[in-house]
C-alpha cells in the first residue's frame, strides 16, 4: 500500500527514518513492477537525472511497463540534509541487481522530498553510478 503522507501536525522537518521509508517505497515500486505506486510518490514536475539522461514522471513510470527493473536492493550510508521544513534532500548509496543479471550495481543517489499539500513527493532525484565497485 502506498502511503505518501507523514503525520505532521505542524510544520517540523521529517525525520531521517520517515523519508527514507518514503524513499523505499520508491523501490518496492521497481521491484514489483507496479508503475502506480510510482506514479503516485513522483511530483507532477518530477526531475530525473540519469547516465541515460533527464526523465520526467512519465519516463521514471514508463522504464518497467508494469515489469520489475530491480531484482533486489540495499540501501545504506544514508544521509538527510533539511532544505526547509517541507523540503528535504537524501542521499545514499544503492546496490541494487536488475532481473535476469548475475552481477549486483552500485550508485550513490540523491533524491528531494517537498511536502506539497500535506503530502511528501519525490521531485528529484539524480543517480551516479559507481565504477569498479
Amino acid at each position: 500500500m502506498c502511503q505518501t503522507t507523514l503525520e505532521t501536525k505542524n510544520s517540523s522537518p521529517p525525520t531521517l527514518d520517515e523519508i527514507l521509508n518514503l524513499e523505499k517505497q520508491v523501490w518496492a515500486a521497481l521491484v514489483e513492477g507496479n508503475g502506480a505506486a510510482d506514479r503516485a510518490l513522483l511530483s507532477a514536475d518530477f526531475l530525473g537525472v540519469y547516465p541515460t539522461g533527464f526523465a520526467n514522471r512519465d519516463d521514471h513510470v514508463g522504464q518497467f511497463a508494469d515489469a520489475p527493473t530491480i531484482q533486489n536492493y540495499e540501501l545504506s550510508q544514508t544521509q538527510l540534509r533539511v532544505m526547509t521544513p517541507d523540503i528535504v534532500l537524501l542521499s545514499y548509496r544503492a546496490e541494487f541487481q536488475r532481473p535476469g543479471s548475475p552481477r549486483r550495481e552500485v550508485a550513490l543517489i540523491s533524491s528531494m522530498w517537498e511536502r506539497r499539500h500535506d503530502a511528501w513527493l519525490n521531485s528529484f532525484s539524480q543517480d551516479t553510478p559507481l565504477e569498479g565497485t
